[in-house]
């Protein structure tokens, strides 16, 4: 048991230094300083009976990190252009973003494409089941997936995974959706369920571009082989701004701590789960995670002076008459990840791979 949880902290910390997640620096050198990025968070809105709010404006958003009140950097509702609501300041100057209100209405023409690929649309990822938990029903679970691939109309681009033991990346991001559903076409049954391991190498792929992205997952059964907890996945999709969206079978939902584990995970990054007990239900669970994407807020942010380099909590509210009434769903924290340092004068960059 001992050497079983060492290789699952070996594999969760290796998976994390390929990403440039891990502090790089040794002792007796020059101290690192951490560059916080621009912070993202996909917002959700809902009213007492799940309907969505639209129409929000930016001014309505209050956001708190660890306390502190946030500045808005940029704001989008859906799939509209991003508006940059604040100057971006230059890399490294510690200063916080001055005000722009003349840029509120539209987005500025020379604004950067980094930023306009922030909510130019979402990069979807689906993650299939394939493992033995997955006999009964294989076919219809392919048919609710290829619908859903069909549906992503707004989708900058889409990835197709499948696990068992494995990960296989059967289609790579890509705009082309005929891909995508060759993908899904040609997976066959494995055997046992390595889920964790598999979303945490998803995740990391994830985490290697820009823009909106979320990870869709489509489960049958409980992980029996990873060597990753799930708790590590869920600050690794936290600390990124990842939503997992999870749909899992009625079996699935037998199993107590994996319906708890799905539950809490999805939660905590601002997805969903879904339980379905038939093939019809998991179509109306696609649905449903393709109206969540288009009616998700975009709001973003410069992190004010913080000297915490662990858990940032994150707290969004909104301000103003009958606001209180709505309920909002987002990630609700992350871990500073140091992709970007400087020591002396001079600023590094470092790329995920």
């Amino acid at each position: 048991m001992t050497n079983r949880c060492v290789a699952r902290r070996c594999l969760f910390v290796a998976v994390l230094y390929c990403s440039g997640v891990l502090a790089l620096g040794q002792e007796n050198e020059p101290q690192i300083h951490v560059i916080v990025d621009m912070v993202q968070l996909n917002v959700a809105v809902t009213d007492a009976k799940g309907n969505y709010i639209t129409g929000i404006r930016p001014q309505d958003f209050t956001i708190y990190e660890d306390g502190v009140k946030e500045k808005l950097a940029t704001f989008a509702e859906g799939n509209e252009p991003a508006r940059r609501l604040v100057d971006i300041p230059p890399a490294g100057d510690g200063k916080t973003p001055s005000a722009a209100p003349e840029q509120a209405a539209q987005a500025s023409s020379d604004e950067p494409a980094s930023l306009g690929s922030l909510v130019a649309g979402a990069n979807v990822f689906v993650l299939f089941d394939t493992s033995n938990y997955m006999y009964r029903g294989f076919v219809f679970a392919q048919d609710a997936i290829a619908d859903f691939v069909r549906s992503l109309e707004t989708a900058d681009k889409i990835a197709f995974y499948s696990y068992s033991r494995d990960l296989l990346r059967a289609s790579p991001l890509t705009p082309e959706r005929a891909l995508v559903l060759r993908g899904v076409r040609n997976t066959v049954a494995g055997d046992d369920a390595a889920l964790y391991d598999c979303l945490l190498l998803t995740l990391r792929d994830a985490s290697a571009i820009t823009g909106k992205k979320a990870v869709v997952v489509f489960s049958n059964g409980p992980d029996n082989a990873s060597m990753v907890p799930p708790e590590d996945i869920a600050e690794m999709a936290q600390s990124a701004g990842i939503p997992i969206y999870m749909i899992s079978t009625q079996e699935a939902r037998l199993e107590p701590v994996s319906t708890a584990v799905f539950e809490r995970m999805t939660a905590a990054t601002g997805g969903k789960a879904y339980f379905a007990k038939s093939w019809r239900d998991q179509r109306k669970a696609f649905a449903s995670i393709r109206d969540d994407l288009g009616h998700l807020y975009s709001l973003s942010y410069y992190p004010q002076p913080n000297p915490n380099r662990g858990w940032r909590a994150i707290t969004v509210k909104l301000e103003g008459p009958h606001m209180n009434k709505y309920h909002i769903r987002t990630r609700n924290g992350y871990r500073p990840q140091p992709n970007r340092y400087y020591s002396g004068d001079t600023l590094t960059k470092t790329t995920a791979q």
